[in-house]
């Protein structure tokens, strides 16, 4: 496993992370009862893999199924908290300087720890009536006292993709996270072929930059797969993650996984730097 400096939280986290969605949502992405004590095991054992081999970063939420994701997270990394950094974020909707101070404590003691590496904002397009109640409703300040108080040590936020809000949020200057949708589909956030983007803007300001979404949430399978029935969704999946490691300005790659053997898979990618691609070249339409 590669890893990369969390903009400027200076944390060195492992270039690809593992998301929490798939282990606290029922039959998000494939038949999976998250209550189940076959649920419980399969994530303790990927999770414990995923140690095994170097990952550090691992993101949840309480909205992953009511607390169940943070609540599973939390117990496969007891006895691990001085080697990862842990994630979780306070729901959309849920943003007064009361619900977010009660998110952040239950958070706690679902994940078992006594602080949160970063907290983030559970959002999507940021609407101009969110962007107010972040920046000036109390929400923004809550953050910022959560972490003057030690129970957060870093402070973000997560976007479906650019817009102007999200843009309001990055010049603000006070966010140390964005957590964003990009992936080989949805290439709006980091453009090549115009050197623009909200993960540039966020670079910019020493922020760290996260992927959520990186395996296109299977659309891109799926299409490939009625494209290309004999291509390997191994391949598929091995395209996916090299195209978004290739670019230098993501620090973590989040991947849904439920299975110690895409865990492995996963990462012997980031070991293979020899198939990193040139994005500046690839996205070049002129002939040398």
């Amino acid at each position: 496993m590669r890893y990369r400096t969390l903009g400027r939280t200076q944390l060195q986290v492992s270039e690809v992370g593992i998301g929490g969605a798939q282990f606290g949502l029922t039959n998000y992405m494939g038949h999976w009862d998250a209550d189940s004590q076959e649920a419980e095991r399969a994530t303790t054992a990927t999770i414990h893999r995923a140690l095994e081999l170097g990952y550090n970063y691992f993101d949840t939420a309480p909205g992953y199924g009511n607390g169940r994701s943070e609540e599973l997270v939390g117990r496969a990394l007891k006895g691990h908290r001085d080697k990862v950094v842990i994630a979780t974020k306070v729901s959309g909707g849920q943003w007064t300087p009361e619900a977010i101070r009660q998110s952040a404590l239950a958070s706690l003691r679902r994940l078992q720890v006594d602080v949160i590496d970063v907290i983030q904002f559970h959002g999507g397009w940021y609407h101009p009536q969110e962007v107010d109640v972040i920046l000036r409703g109390g929400g923004l300040e809550t953050m910022q006292q959560l972490k003057a108080e030690g129970l957060v040590r870093f402070i973000g936020f997560t976007a479906e993709g650019p817009s102007c809000g999200v843009e309001q949020l990055i010049a603000t200057g006070a966010f140390d996270v964005m957590q964003v949708r990009y992936n080989l589909m949805f290439q709006h956030p980091s453009d090549f072929e115009n050197n623009e983007g909200i993960i540039r803007q966020a670079d910019a300001q020493g922020m760290g930059v996260v992927l959520m979404r990186t395996m296109t949430s299977g659309v891109f399978q799926r299409l490939m797969a009625h494209a290309f029935p004999q291509i390997d969704p191994l391949e598929v999946g091995r395209l996916l993650l090299n195209y978004v490691l290739s670019d230098p300005y993501i620090d973590v790659a989040l991947t849904g996984v439920r299975d110690p053997y895409l865990v492995e898979a996963n990462n012997a990618l980031s070991d293979d730097v020899a198939a990193r691609l040139d994005l500046d070249e690839l996205h070049n339409r002129y002939v040398h």
